[in-house]
């Protein structure tokens, strides 16, 4: 089947995906958008995260055609241009990012925790990234970053 989805803004299509493919392998493997990483596939760990009509979601655990002519944003796309987006920043300045494979789901989780609570505080951040698993258990540097994030809003 034919899939056609906005992504990051850019009306984008992927040709011959199979019924039970997944939104993150589409992302990943048919539009050349590697932000979003595959971990567990299912739904555990939160490496995949995007968003899906600005809702985010585990892209693991989406069949593509459920994207359908809808709006995915990914890691990619919370940048603007070669400009980062603040909680980017505040994840590389606070020193978050680790091995970097839990990065992206992180940052667009918290990235939708700002735009939901634009001074959260540690328990809000701490429930808001319950989903998201640090293997690397760097949790106090991520809980920096998002109130640095948070403080630059």
């Amino acid at each position: 089947m034919r899939v056609n989805v906005t992504v990051n803004g850019e009306q984008r299509q992927a040709d011959d995906v199979w019924e039970g493919e997944s939104l993150l392998f589409v992302l990943r493997e048919r539009l050349g958008l590697p932000g979003s990483k595959n971990a567990c596939e299912q739904g555990e760990c939160g490496s995949c995260t995007v968003y899906l009509d600005d809702v985010p979601v585990c892209a693991c655990l989406v069949a593509a055609g459920q994207a359908q002519d809808r709006e995915v944003r990914t890691v990619e796309g919370l940048a603007d241009g070669e400009r980062l987006d603040p909680v980017q920043e505040a994840f590389v300045e606070a020193g978050a990012v680790q091995c970097g494979f839990c990065t992206p789901g992180l940052v667009v989780q918290a990235h939708a925790l700002l735009d939901r609570v634009p001074n959260p505080s540690d328990p809000e951040i701490r429930e808001a990234l319950a989903g998201n698993l640090c293997r690397c258990t760097g949790y106090e540097k991520i809980l920096d970053a998002v109130r640095l994030a948070a403080a630059r809003r």
